[in-house]
């Protein structure tokens, strides 16, 4: 079994720098403190990125998710935005990476000076780690889709777990994910607390009925950069879609369905809860998956040189 972020090992991951509180280390040598904010914690946030033609994509949106994520947990990263650009570019510049690349960029409050919730107690500089990896979506996750079940683990809104902040802390997202490995499936398709389908528990989720797109209304589910890429095609397209809520019993009938994110793009869903898709990938979802390759394209082609 595989879940949407399944990727091929690359050997060259074995030598790749990080970048660790500006400075580079090779991978196996990077290290924090176990007093760490984010370690004993959980107390930060993330951004995935992707690499294409030797550039980052959709930056300008990556980097705001991560500034209104930190603001909303009083986190100062000490980084504007062009430090970040530069950041994550020398990142790749010092792997001589251009293409087939993935990132990570995650801040934490950095060293406390116990290990309590208190933020009080962080002596006031931010770790900031960079990864960077050859990773490519698995060719099978594209042509054969993926399985999804319903888990019964639920997702949350605003006043509890904010599902559309990039927090460390994922653990209601891998016990969703147990729940699907335990029944055989590949990723967990989770409901909003009022029953209605919400995300996955790495990417966002998308119905077709017809050649009508369902996906849900945004409250419950990742504020996810691919989703909105998704949604703005089929609104250029006019593609039909629907936000708004739906049922189970809908993604069950459905004569297709998808998955977004960062690494693997446009992902087709084979199954959901034992209940096959009629067309694996469908057409409109093919149809996305070349819409969406084209924007990839576009968006390097204009993004400004680093």
């Amino acid at each position: 079994m595989a879940g949407s972020q399944d990727t091929a090992a690359d050997p060259r991951n074995a030598h790749t720098l990080v970048y660790l509180n500006g400075a580079f280390v090779p991978r196996d040598e990077a290290r924090i403190s176990i007093f760490d904010a984010g370690f004993s914690l959980g107390d930060g946030v993330w951004e995935g990125l992707r690499a294409h033609n030797g550039r980052l994509l959709f930056l300008d949106a990556h980097i705001g998710r991560l500034l209104t994520g930190a603001a909303s947990i009083d986190l100062d990263i000490g980084l504007d935005r062009r430090q970040i650009t530069a950041a994550l570019y020398a990142t790749l510049a010092s792997n001589a990476m251009t293409d087939g690349v993935h990132l990570r960029l995650m801040v934490t409050r950095g060293l406390k000076s116990t290990v309590n919730q208190d933020p009080r107690n962080a002596l006031g500089q931010p770790t900031i780690v960079i990864t960077a990896e050859y990773k490519q979506p698995s060719p099978a996750n594209a042509s054969l889709g993926l399985t999804l079940k319903t888990s019964s683990i639920r997702c949350s809104g605003a006043d509890m777990f904010d599902m559309r902040l990039n927090s460390h802390s994922r653990l209601n997202l891998i016990r969703a994910l147990l729940d699907a490995i335990h029944a055989g499936a590949d990723e967990a398709l989770m409901l909003d607390p009022h029953g209605f389908v919400s995300s996955c528990n790495a990417t966002n989720f998308f119905a077709v009925r017809g050649e009508t797109i369902l996906t849900s209304n945004g409250q419950f589910c990742f504020n996810g950069i691919t989703r909105a890429n998704i949604i703005a095609l089929c609104h250029t397209n006019n593609i039909p879609l629907q936000i708004g809520d739906f049922t189970i019993d809908h993604a069950h009938t459905a004569d297709e369905a998808f998955v977004t994110g960062t690494l693997g793009g446009v992902t087709p869903v084979r199954a959901i809860d034992g209940h096959p898709m009629p067309s694996t990938p469908g057409p409109v979802t093919t149809r996305l998956r070349t819409l969406y390759a084209a924007l990839m394209d576009s968006d390097a082609a204009a993004a400004p040189p680093p």
